[in-house]
């Protein structure tokens, strides 16, 4: 495999993680730290539409991609380079764990969360809150932490 191709693919999957995990922080930092300062319709409100927002193709490209381009970076690396392909393995599990709680517990919140309707009875937005935000908040915070480890991964093996 020549060298520009494994450098290619490390860098194309320290990037994609890179934005995998500002999508995750971003919100842990400054999203939902200004949606608490809303009120419970408001927040119900943003929350279904960023749900609804967020399905898109750039979304899916970097949720489906960053795997797909750590797990090559990975493979090109075998034997060529064995700490760089060690980082991306690292780095590919910690991506993994954090597909698994978003699809198990975070998605499932969205899910729910877009069940309980437009929230125009206050009663049933604050309801609605309740059930959803310190849940997804704390899974979020995890997410969050789990992909800054998979981009301190990849960016060590960009120097293995």
């Amino acid at each position: 495999m020549p060298e520009i191709v494994r450098q290619a693919a490390l860098v194309a999957a320290a990037v994609d993680t890179g934005l995998f995990a500002g999508l995750f922080t971003a919100f842990a930092y400054a999203v939902m730290p200004g949606l608490a300062r809303a009120g419970d319709t408001a927040f119900v409100e943003a929350m279904q539409r960023i749900n609804a927002a967020i399905l898109n193709p750039v979304f899916a490209a970097v949720f489906a991609g960053t795997p797909v381009l750590l797990a090559a970076a990975a493979a090109v690396h075998l034997g060529a380079d064995g700490a760089a392909a060690a980082w991306l393995g690292a780095a590919l599990a910690l991506v993994a764990a954090v597909i698994a709680v978003t699809m198990a517990l975070n998605v499932p919140l969205n899910n729910a969360l877009e069940r309980a309707g437009h929230p125009a009875d206050p009663d049933r937005a604050a309801r609605a809150r309740r059930a959803f935000e310190a849940a997804w908040v704390r899974w979020n915070v995890l997410r969050a932490a789990l992909s800054v480890a998979a981009l301190a991964c990849a960016a060590t093996a960009l120097t293995a």
